[in-house]
């Protein structure tokens, strides 16, 4: 036998030879109570969170909110957004998109408890380009929107057909360090968001 057929009959023994292969990191699954876990998680990241005990309580949460930052008490709301029958007695609703001045109130899709993640799936009624364009965002989580993990976004919309043209995921007002390391708030989004996360 030669050198070389002594090399390869080493290659060929050593294919055979099988390691197990490590089993893949699994993080524990978020328990407790999905709300009040997501709004811990979000409310680190420089974002104003509220627990409302139902939607009676937005039209006040807005007021307030607007209120806190000194804006005008007018919000943008999508003209096909379930939110347009929202009753809202001390805010001027416009049904145009926001400009760069603007607060835009929409529903968000999905809450993930896991990170503080809000999950935005693109439609008519709430359009994606909606979340770039406003200096206040506020977003209303209703109850069975929070999930726990990000695969519960993706089984969800998959059982609901397949994921949409777009899936915007947003923790906390747009912000970069690019500049001199330094934090700036609203690089390429709003600069501010509010999040509602309704219990009932």
């Amino acid at each position: 036998m030669s050198a070389r057929d002594d090399i390869l009959a080493s290659i060929r023994a050593r294919r055979l030879v099988r390691t197990a292969e490590p089993a893949p990191y699994r993080a524990p699954r978020t328990q407790g109570d999905l709300a009040e876990s997501f709004a811990q998680k979000l409310s680190a990241q420089y974002t104003d969170v509220r627990l409302l005990d139902s939607i009676a309580g937005v039209p006040d949460a807005i007021a307030d909110i607007l209120r806190g930052r000194n804006m005008a008490a007018r919000v943008n709301i999508p003209a096909d957004s379930e939110l347009a029958t929202l009753a809202l007695p001390n805010v001027e609703v416009s049904r145009e998109p926001p400009g760069q001045f603007d607060a835009a109130v929409t529903f968000a899709s999905y809450a993930i408890a896991e990170t503080g993640t809000i999950a935005y799936a693109a439609s008519r009624q709430n359009p994606a380009s909606w979340h770039f364009r406003p200096v206040l965002e506020i977003a209303i989580v209703r109850p069975g929107a929070v999930v726990a993990e990000f695969e519960d976004v993706l089984r969800d919309l998959r059982g609901k057909g397949g994921l949409p043209p777009t899936l915007n995921l947003v923790s906390g007002p747009s912000r970069t360090g690019d500049i001199e390391q330094t934090m700036e708030l609203g690089a390429h989004g709003p600069k501010n968001l509010a999040v509602l996360v309704l219990k009932s």
